[in-house]
């Protein structure tokens, strides 16, 4: 097999997960391998493990060419928009050039912002909460964007399917953390934004990963690793 995924512990890693469900729906074959982030070094970018296969020392890292002639992309930006390069259009973007940039859009408001849901609702996919904590302020507030930023988009694109923009693209991969996110944490969204969230976590593929999760537990991972720290 010809490229070669690097990922953090499957529960904790969104920045991991978002590629792998990029090229899964691509259809991009590659091997994934998983590096364990309770080493020395995590949360300084400084895992040895790490810096040997990423330049930046984080995961997710992909390197497209195999292990010998390889090129390597790192960033979880980075490697989804490569991947789309390698498929028809319309396979991980919308095809629609307007569509197009709108997803375009709502993927970098993802990638770049909401850094206080990033602190405050750790990702952890195995655990429930039974009801949301008290957030501060600026979580709040960026939980209701995310509430506004979805159910905006399913209000526009219902009509072409039960995706974020009707069919699934990038943003539905970018999103997907977040989903699980809302559901560890209980957190209460509008009804559109509630079926856009269990149309993320009813994915086949995601479903693949979440049951490696249970196995990472049942296997004694239990590290909190703060995900942000690993793009």
């Amino acid at each position: 097999m010809s490229n070669v995924l690097f990922i953090g512990d499957k529960n904790y890693s969104s920045w991991s997960l978002r590629p792998w469900l990029a090229l899964r729906w691509a259809g991009i074959p590659f091997e994934e391998r998983l590096v364990r982030l309770d080493q020395p070094g995590y949360g300084r970018q400084e895992i040895a493990e790490i810096k040997a296969v990423a330049p930046n020392g984080t995961v997710p890292a992909l390197h497209a060419n195999g292990l010998v002639d390889k090129l390597v992309i790192w960033d979880s930006l980075a490697i989804v928009e490569w991947a789309a390069e390698q498929v028809a259009p319309g396979v991980l973007w919308p095809e629609d050039p307007a569509l197009r940039a709108q997803a375009r859009s709502a993927t970098c408001e993802m990638h770049s912002g909401f850094a206080a849901v990033r602190r405050d609702l750790s990702m952890n996919i195995v655990r429930r909460m039974d009801r949301a904590p008290d957030w501060p302020d600026d979580t709040r507030r960026q939980l209701a964007r995310v509430d506004e930023l979805w159910s905006g988009l399913r209000a526009q694109h219902a009509h072409r399917g039960p995706w974020l923009f009707g069919t699934r693209s990038i943003a539905d991969a970018f999103f997907t953390p977040v989903a699980t996110r809302l559901r560890t944490y209980a957190v209460q969204l509008s009804e559109a934004s509630t079926a856009y969230r269990d149309t993320l976590l009813a994915d086949a593929d995601f479903l693949a990963w979440e049951a490696d999760c249970v196995g990472e537990q049942r296997d004694g991972s239990t590290n909190p690793v703060i995900d942000s720290l690993y793009r």
